[in-house]
């Protein structure tokens, strides 16, 4: 592909040189240059032509070809120096540390009333606890023989002598089954039931 082509220019002729670059016209006069004794030949970038006589071999040659007006050398500028605002920051600052503060106060209210919460709370699970030993201890009480004994005789039951037993495969009754005698309970005589 043609570089005028690629590179969207129609004219005709040298292209633009590239940043820095030579044109292909700055080159061959450059090359073209002969030395002193007839040669042609290149010479190390930034030396110059002395004449060797006279006071004139301390003054530099005039250069004989025209130069094109120099262009000035590109470089990187450093960035402008920025100016932020301090007011807006020193703000910023003092609301965060404000805040702060303050979440950690709230933190802080809310643990404690959490933890007069939670002491208040293991008071009475503490009483409950002796509630609760109360009643089994009481009813250790009335499950004791003689209590058991007391309690069915207020309640108008007696004794029986010898149970009758009923055998669940077959439906046999052993024993002779017949009402508990017994006396009254206070003076009441019970209902036999």
């Amino acid at each position: 592909m043609n570089v005028e082509k690629r590179d969207g220019r129609g004219a005709v002729g040298q292209r633009a040189p590239r940043s820095g670059g030579r044109t292909t016209a700055q080159r061959t006069t450059r090359d073209t240059t002969t030395t002193a004794g007839g040669r042609e030949g290149t010479r190390a970038r930034g030396t110059r032509d002395y004449p060797t006589e006279g006071s004139a071999a301390l003054r530099p040659a005039e250069r004989s070809r025209t130069t094109a007006p120099a262009t000035p050398r590109l470089r990187v500028a450093p960035p402008p120096p920025i100016r932020v605002p301090r007011a807006p920051f020193v703000g910023l600052i003092l609301v965060l540390v404000v805040g702060g503060v303050l979440g950690i106060l709230a933190v802080n209210t809310k643990i404690n009333e959490n933890a007069f919460r939670l002491e208040r709370l293991q008071q009475q699970q503490a009483k409950l606890d002796v509630d609760e030993q109360e009643l089994k201890k009481e009813i250790a009480d009335q499950e004791a023989p003689g209590n058991l004994t007391a309690n069915a005789r207020k309640l108008g039951l007696v004794e029986s002598a010898d149970p009758a037993y009923i055998r669940l495969p077959d439906g046999e009754t052993i024993g002779v089954p017949h009402p508990a005698e017994g006396g009254t309970a206070d003076g009441q005589q019970g209902n036999g039931g």
